[in-house]
């Protein structure tokens, strides 16, 4: 007759990192604010901008139809607005209710922890792609994209701006977090070059390009509207992401 024997231990790894994952995700959609940044307010900046077309396309440079302009972009903002906003409000609010000091905790490695949020990030993406890109289609966008180009664009994107978003999250408190990730979201809407192409910031484009909003906004053009690969602008995001890294590690707090 066999004996039952319990085997107390960690799950693997990967099925750790995946129901993290799963568990960001579900809280990040239930969130209302969370959705306004993921999914609503860049559908109002898609077709706001392109019924107000009229009035814009004298200060683009393009040829091309601005709905597919403009989709390219707000699928940039939606992917900053996720890995950014959503991300540095969360991990904020997480430190000040001592969850981030329980998950520390468990079998589950920091790296782990840092895996199953850039997977849920991604996860939510996919979904923001979706709806952006079933309501620009709506709108007339006929994309023909360069699926390296934007997998790369979306990557390196959500690299560079988790980075900075943990970096705040990790020295401010949650309300200041709060205050100051919308404040740098709505800077970077306004006048970061995510949206609109550079030229329409004139002079002040050579220098918008070096924003991590800049460089992802340009990798998200080339690769929607041309099908390439900007490798410069993922050069730009690359070392923002490598900046924001460093900067996590030497001031992260977890509690």
């Amino acid at each position: 007759m066999s004996t039952f024997i319990p085997r107390p231990g960690a799950a693997a790894l990967p099925r750790q990192v995946l129901a993290q994952a799963r568990m960001e995700a579900r809280l990040m959609l239930r969130n209302g604010e969370q959705l306004l940044l993921a999914v609503v307010i860049p559908v109002i900046v898609l077709v706001g901008g392109v019924t107000a077309g009229e009035h814009l396309s004298l200060s683009l440079d393009t040829s091309r139809p601005l709905v597919d302009t403009f989709t390219p972009g707000v699928i940039a903002l939606a992917v900053m607005s996720t890995s950014f906003t959503s991300l540095a409000i969360a991990t904020g609010f997480e430190r000040r209710y001592g969850v981030i000091k329980r998950l520390g905790s468990s079998p589950l490695p920091r790296s782990g922890l840092l895996a199953g949020k850039v997977l849920a990030l991604l996860i939510v993406q996919l979904l923001q792609i979706v709806v952006i890109g079933g309501v620009a289609q709506l709108l007339g966008w006929t994309p023909e994209p360069g699926v390296l180009g934007v997998g790369l664009a979306i990557v390196f994107g959500t690299a560079a701006f988790a980075s900075l978003g943990l970096f705040v999250a990790g020295v401010l408190r949650a309300e200041a977090t709060l205050a100051a990730a919308n404040l740098i979201y709505l800077l970077l809407l306004a006048g970061g070059g995510i949206v609109l192409p550079l030229s329409a910031y004139g002079a002040a484009g050579d220098v918008v390009r070096w924003l991590p909003s800049g460089a992802l906004g340009e990798a998200m053009r080339v690769g929607f509207i041309d099908g390439g690969v900007a490798w410069r602008d993922l050069g730009v995001l690359l070392i923002w992401a490598v900046i924001g890294s460093v900067l996590t590690a030497r001031t992260f707090k977890w509690e």
